[in-house]
């Protein structure tokens, strides 16, 4: 049997917890089983790497901070393999380039193309432990690359694919997928189980535990995860393509305040206007969620659209780039103190009136509600960042779950 263990952060944060993972590894790798290891960096470390980099060059090249942030993996790895030797249990450290995992060449948000897995196989054959450094690639140009938040889980869901892995377990400082964040939202309980659809919807709309990129892997590739704590030994939550039990009527409430909101008043109500505006927005990489469009008056109409918060800057100098040329509008607003809350649950496609109970607690609760977005599984409102936790517990609340 071949396991792919993956091991956040906080799991490998210092010396004591090293050698808990290492141990664990140990034990199935001592039933028997081929054991491949993923690790990201220790604890803060990525963080410490950014304030290194920014202190000498606030903006500093995407390739050296690629060059720089990868060195948190590669210690991670090695300190990894001296507490396995020093336990007795043969392993060896790979990083990107050893492996080796190719990817696109844009620095800070690579993404995976395809994964030698000739080395891998090799050492698991001599009977070692392979630990391989998560969050990173090589381009065609040998440049080493990240693969952006996240990027870890989404190395360790690509090689148990390409590795045909048995099994894919997800390790984090959280016990597996709760209702809610349990840290926000008191009576927060653990899934046994949940689809990847669901999942990928929590992970997207800013359920921590999974993000999207790894979870859309999985359901593309069949990789059945498992997410449980690196501090115990409970049962984790199962993230697959069906569950067994009926499904429920809400799975989760998830919370993102990596929100900023931009509206475009006034620009000319006419055809290919929004094309023209959201063209311009992806030709500078800003990726746009939750779009609104008013009714045209006066000759004109406004679109809203919430982007990530780190973007916000960049897709208002985008429009107001283009405000004398194609795009004609009377002004461009941001507020960056905005927060998105949402319900997801497979039972919401055969049961009406899922929103209405949402809005009802928010309304009870005296949120106000300022867009909404919804796909057959998911409904999504933006509302004031102050009021994201007393939302969470309001519709988590309304649910019973």
């Amino acid at each position: 049997m071949l396991i792919v263990k993956k091991f956040g952060g906080t799991s490998v944060a210092d010396k004591e917890r090293i050698f808990n993972v290492a141990n664990r590894c140990i034990e199935d790798y001592k039933k028997g089983h081929d054991v491949v290891v993923v690790l990201s960096a220790m604890g803060k470390q990525t963080d410490v790497l950014l304030d290194m980099a920014n202190d000498i060059n606030p903006n500093a090249p995407k390739r050296e901070l690629d060059m720089l942030l990868t060195t948190g993996e590669q210690t991670s790895v090695a300190l990894m393999a001296m507490a396995m030797h020093s336990l007795g249990v043969p392993s060896i450290s790979l990083n990107a380039f050893q492996v080796a995992m190719h990817t696109t060449s844009v620095a800070g948000n690579a993404k995976l193309i395809k994964i030698d897995k000739d080395r891998i196989r090799h050492e698991l054959e001599q009977r070692k432990i392979v630990i391989v450094t998560g969050f990173q690639g090589i381009s065609k140009y040998d440049d080493y690359t990240t693969l952006g938040r996240g990027g870890s889980d989404t190395t360790a869901v690509a090689l148990a694919a390409t590795l045909h892995a048995d099994a894919c377990e997800i390790y984090t400082d959280v016990d597996g997928v709760y209702t809610a964040d349990p840290r926000i939202v008191e009576g927060a309980k653990k899934l046994d189980q949940i689809t990847y659809d669901e999942m990928l919807e929590l992970a997207s709309f800013g359920a921590g535990v999974l993000h999207n990129r790894s979870v859309e892997m999985a359901k593309k590739y069949g990789v059945q995860l498992v997410v449980r704590s690196s501090l115990n030994t409970t049962e984790g939550t199962i993230v697959k393509e069906e569950v067994k039990m009926e499904k429920m009527l809400i799975s989760g409430v998830a919370s993102d305040k990596n929100v900023a909101r931009i509206a475009v008043v006034g620009l000319e109500d006419q055809p290919g206007v929004a094309f023209k505006l959201f063209r311009h927005l992806a030709n500078h990489n800003v990726n746009v969620d939750m779009i609104l469009q008013s009714i045209g008056r006066d000759n004109t109409k406004d679109i809203s659209f919430t982007v990530t918060e780190d973007m916000a800057d960049v897709a208002v100098e985008t429009v107001e780039r283009h405000r004398s040329g194609s795009l004609k509008c009377q002004d461009v607003k941001v507020n960056k103190n905005v927060s998105k809350v949402s319900i997801v649950g497979a039972g919401m496609q055969t049961n009406p009136g899922v929103a209405a109970q949402m809005f009802e607690a928010l309304y009870d609760a005296n949120v106000n509600i300022q867009q909404i977005s919804t796909s057959e599984i998911r409904v999504t409102v933006l509302i004031d960042e102050e009021d994201t936790n007393k939302a969470m517990n309001a519709v988590h609340k309304e649910f019973d779950f």
